[in-house]
C-alpha cells in the first residue's frame, strides 16, 4: 500500500490540461448546467430553497432524477439534449426524500418520515418515470438514507440510518434506535413489499456497536453488498441474496502528513493528523472483489481522502493528502473547513467509458469532482473538474460519455448561486478546466485563491502578477503568473510583511508594478478594523511606505473602496489612479469616482464614472488598469447566474483624467464599451460567477481577466483565468 504522490498527482492534471486535441486521449468538459430553482412549478415561489442531492439516470440516459430535501421532491431533468438540458418538473411527496436509485421504468425513492430523532420512520415509494407519478410505497420501519439496485435490477437495498441528533449529549452515540438494512426484491422495477427483509447490524462495529448508523450501499456483480456505517467508522459486507453478514471490518485510521490543520487565514500545508479515522460515506465497488470509500468523516473523523479496500477488509490504497494537494493546486482549498475535515470527499460514482475503468470523487467542501483511472493498482488522477457548491451525488452515463453531479447548496437566501445539476461530457480534445494551477514549493502546492487584482510585468509578454484579499487575513500575498503555459501556473509567492511579520488588517483589491517594487490599494472595513489605503511595497514584500486616505473621503467613506490600482508617468509626473467600487456618501447615485494621488507631490484629486444601471443588485467597478492611451476598468453587478447582467470592461481616454481637487465639483468622465464579458464567463458551461475582479494588458497588448472565487467560501471555488485578446488594435 502506497499512497498517490502530490508531484504524479498535479503532473497527470496538468497532462490532461495540455494535451493538444490531435493526440489527446479523451478529457470530460462541462457543458452545461441546470439550476434546479428551474423546476419550480410556475405558482410557487421563486426564491423556494432547493436543493439536488443523489441524482440517477434512465436507463436510456435521456432523464435525470434528483432527490431534492427542503422541497420534498424529486426532480426531473430532460438531457435529450445534454447541452440543453429542459426543466421535466417535479413529484412531490409527504416526507423528504434521501436517495433515488432507477430499475428500468421505475425510479425508487426512500423518503424519510420520522416524527422525531427516537420516532425514526420511512417508506420506499415505486414512481413511474414515464408518468411522473408515484405507484406504490413500502413501510421501511424507519429513517432510510440511501438507495441502490443490483445489475439485473431484481434486489434493491436500503440503509436505514435513524441518525443521531447532534445537539443531544453533544452528538455523542450511541443513541437509539439502532439502523439496519432492508433488502427487498423488484419486479419489473417496481418493489414488492412482502418480500422485505431487515439485516441486523449490532454488535458488528468497535465504535458504538449497539448503535449502528449506515450511511451508504453499494452492490457488486455478485449481489453482494457493501455498506459504510460512518459514525460506526466500519464497513460490512453482505449477501444480497440471503441478506447474511459475509465479513465486517473497521475502516482503520490512517496519518496525515502535509495538511492544513488550522482554521486561521493562511494556507500551510505543513500539518500532521495521526490516527484519524476515516468514517467512509459513499462507498462503489470498482471489482467484485474492490470497493473504494470516500472518508468524508461526520463524527470524530474524516481522512479527506478515500481508500481502496479489497472485500476481506486489506487495505489495498490509501490517497493520504495527495487529492486534497491537487485540489489545493488549482485554488479549490477551503481554509474555513481546515481544522474540520478539509476538502471532506464524500460522493462516490464508478463506471467504465470505453476501455477505461474510473471513478469519480466528490470533494463537498472544495466543490469538485476528481477523475481517477483504477488501474488494478494505484489510481491515478486524470482530472478534477469544477461542480457547483457542495456536490453531494453523482452519476454516470458511459453509453453517452456523460457524467452528472447533483450540488446541493442552495444560497438564494444570500442572493449567491442556486442548487446546481452539472453534466460533462466525455471527448477527446484538452481539458478546459482549471485555467490556472500552482506549482508545488518542496513538494507542497502554493495555496491560492480570492484573486482580486492583476498587474502586468514590465517588458515580459505573459507573465502577471497578482494579490489575494481579506479572505486570507493572516497571508496576504503578491503572486506571480506564468500565462504562457496553459493552463497559466502560480509559479512563486510572495508574503506582504510589516515589521518583519505578515502584515494584518489588508484588503488587497488591486496591484501595480512600479520600479523594483509594487503599489498595492487595500479597501477598507470600519467594522473589521480595516482603512482605506495605498500601499508601497519593495520587491521583497515589506511595506516601506503606508498613505491613509485624505480627511476629504475619509469623511464619507463606506466599506466598498478601493477596488484597483494603476499607474500614469514617472517619476515626479507619476499619477496613481484607484478605482472605488460604489458610490460613497458625497456620490450622487449612479456615479463613483475615480481617484488620483500623486507621490511626489503627495496631491489628491478626483473625477466621476458613470455607472450602468442595474434593476436588481448594485453595480460598481472591481479594477482599473492602464494601456496605451485609455484606463480600462471592469464594472460590474454583484448578480450570479441567470440573474447577472452587468459584467464589461469599459475604458477612458487618460485625455479625459483630469482630476478635480477634492471637496469640491468633480468632472465627469466619459466611457466607451470594450467587451462584454458575460459569453467569457460562459464559456466553460457553469453559471454566470459574480466577482470579476482583475484585468490587466501584458507586455504583449493582451488582455488577461480573473475572477475572485471567495477563498472557496460560500462559493464554487471556481477562478476563471483567461485571456480576450490583443488591445492595441481595440
Amino acid at each position: 500500500m502506497k499512497a498517490f504522490s502530490l508531484t504524479a498527482a498535479l503532473a497527470a492534471v496538468l497532462a490532461a490540461s495540455t494535451a493538444s486535441s490531435a493526440s489527446a486521449e479523451p478529457v470530460f468538459n462541462r457543458i452545461a448546467a441546470f439550476a434546479v430553482a428551474d423546476n419550480l412549478p410556475a405558482d410557487a415561489d421563486r426564491k423556494s430553497v432547493t436543493s439536488a442531492e443523489i441524482i440517477t439516470a434512465s436507463e436510456d440516459g435521456n432523464m435525470l432524477v434528483y432527490s431534492d430535501s427542503p422541497l420534498k421532491a424529486i426532480g426531473f431533468i430532460d438531457i435529450t439534449d445534454p447541452t440543453t438540458p429542459k426543466a421535466g418538473g417535479i413529484l412531490s411527496f409527504e416526507g423528504e426524500p434521501t436517495s433515488v436509485a432507477i430499475a428500468g421504468p421505475k425510479a425508487l425513492v426512500a423518503v424519510n418520515t420520522r416524527e422525531s430523532f427516537v420516532k425514526p420512520s420511512g417508506f420506499l415509494a415505486t414512481v413511474d418515470l414515464a408518468t411522473k407519478k408515484l405507484d406504490a410505497k413500502c413501510d421501511l420501519g424507519g429513517q432510510p438514507d440511501s438507495v441502490a439496485i443490483n445489475k439485473d435490477k431484481t434486489l434493491a437495498v436500503i440503509a436505514i440510518e435513524n441518525e443521531r441528533d447532534e445537539d443531544v449529549n453533544d452528538g455523542q452515540i450511541p443513541q437509539m434506535p439502532a439502523g439496519d438494512l432492508v433488502i427487498v426484491s423488484l419486479k419489473d422495477g417496481t418493489a414488492d413489499c412482502a418480500s422485505i427483509k431487515h439485516v441486523t447490524l449490532t454488535g458488528l462495529a468497535d465504535v458504538a456497536g449497539d448503535d449502528p448508523e449506515p450511511e451508504f450501499v453499494a452492490f457488486n456483480g455478485q449481489n453482494e453488498i457493501a455498506l459504510t456505517l460512518q459514525e460506526n467508522n466500519h464497513i460490512v459486507i453482505i449477501d444480497g441474496t440471503t441478506g447474511t453478514v459475509k465479513t465486517h471490518f473497521s475502516a482503520g485510521t490512517t496519518n496525515l502528513s502535509g495538511v492544513d490543520d488550522k482554521r486561521d487565514g493562511t494556507l500551510a500545508f505543513t500539518g500532521e493528523l495521526k490516527d484519524v479515522k476515516r468514517e467512509p460515506d459513499a462507498v462503489k465497488w470498482l471489482d467484485d472483489n474492490r470497493l473504494v470509500v470516500a472518508n468524508e468523516g461526520d463524527y470524530e473523523g474524516g481522512s479527506r481522502g478515500f481508500t481502496i479496500f479489497d472485500k476481506s477488509g486489506k487495505v489495498v490504497f490509501e490517497s493520504g493528502s495527495s487529492f486534497e494537494h491537487a485540489v489545493a493546486a488549482i485554488g479549490h482549498y477551503p481554509d474555513k473547513r481546515s481544522s474540520a475535515k478539509g476538502i471532506e470527499p464524500e460522493g462516490l460514482e464508478a463506471a467504465t467509458f470505453g476501455e477505461d475503468k474510473l471513478f469519480f470523487v466528490l470533494a463537498e467542501r472544495a466543490s469538485v469532482v476528481g477523475v481517477y483511472k483504477d488501474t488494478g493498482a494505484d489510481p491515478q488522477l486524470k482530472q478534477i473538474l469544477p461542480s457547483g457548491v457542495s456536490p453531494e451525488g453523482g452519476v454516470a452515463i458511459p453509453g453517452r460519455n456523460l457524467l452528472a453531479t447533483a450540488n446541493e447548496v442552495d444560497l438564494v437566501e444570500d442572493g449567491g448561486a442556486r442548487s446546481h445539476v452539472m453534466i460533462y461530457e466525455r471527448a477527446e480534445g484538452a481539458a478546459a478546466y482549471p485555467q490556472i494551477t500552482s506549482a508545488d514549493k518542496g513538494g507542497l502546492p502554493i495555496g491560492f485563491g480570492a484573486l482580486s487584482g492583476l498587474a502586468a510585468i514590465k517588458d515580459k509578454p505573459g507573465m502577471l502578477y497578482a494579490v489575494n484579499d481579506s479572505i486570507y487575513s493572516a497571508q496576504p500575498r503578491i503572486f506571480t503568473i506564468d500565462a504562457t503555459q496553459t493552463p497559466a501556473v502560480i509559479t512563486d509567492a510572495l508574503t506582504i510583511t510589516r515589521d518583519g511579520a505578515p502584515a494584518q488588517k489588508l484588503d488587497i483589491e488591486g496591484i501595480v508594478a512600479d520600479g523594483d517594487g509594487f503599489w498595492l490599494a487595500s479597501e477598507g472595513n470600519s467594522d473589521k478594523l480595516y482603512s482605506h489605503a495605498l500601499l508601497q511595497v519593495n520587491a521583497k514584500g515589506q511595506i516601506k511606505k503606508e498613505i491613509a486616505l485624505p480627511q476629504e473621503l475619509r469623511a464619507n467613506e463606506v466599506r466598498y473602496g478601493f477596488e484597483g490600482i494603476t499607474s500614469v508617468g514617472e517619476g515626479d509626473e507619476q499619477t496613481l489612479w484607484m478605482a472605488v467600487q460604489r458610490e460613497w456618501k458625497d456620490d450622487e447615485k449612479g456615479f463613483v469616482k475615480l481617484v488620483s494621488y500623486k507621490p511626489a507631490s503627495e496631491e489628491w484629486g478626483a473625477v466621476r464614472y458613470p455607472l450602468d444601471k442595474s434593476e436588481e443588485g448594485w453595480v460598481g467597478l472591481s479594477e482599473i488598469t492602464v494601456h496605451g492611451d485609455h484606463a480600462y476598468i471592469i464594472e460590474r453587478d454583484n448578480l450570479i447566474g441567470n440573474a447577472a447582467k452587468l459584467k464589461k470592461i469599459y475604458r477612458v481616454a487618460l485625455a479625459d483624467l483630469k482630476p478635480a481637487k477634492l471637496g469640491g465639483e468633480l468632472p465627469v468622465v466619459k466611457k466607451e464599451e470594450v467587451r462584454d464579458l458575460v459569453p467569457d464567463l460562459k464559456a466553460l458551461g457553469g453559471y454566470v460567477v459574480d466577482k470579476v475582479e482583475g484585468f490587466t494588458v501584458d507586455a504583449a497588448g493582451n488582455g488577461y481577466v480573473v475572477t475572485d472565487n471567495d477563498g472557496v467560501d460560500d462559493s464554487s471555488g471556481e477562478t476563471l483565468f483567461f485571456q480576450i485578446g490583443t488591445m492595441n488594435a481595440m
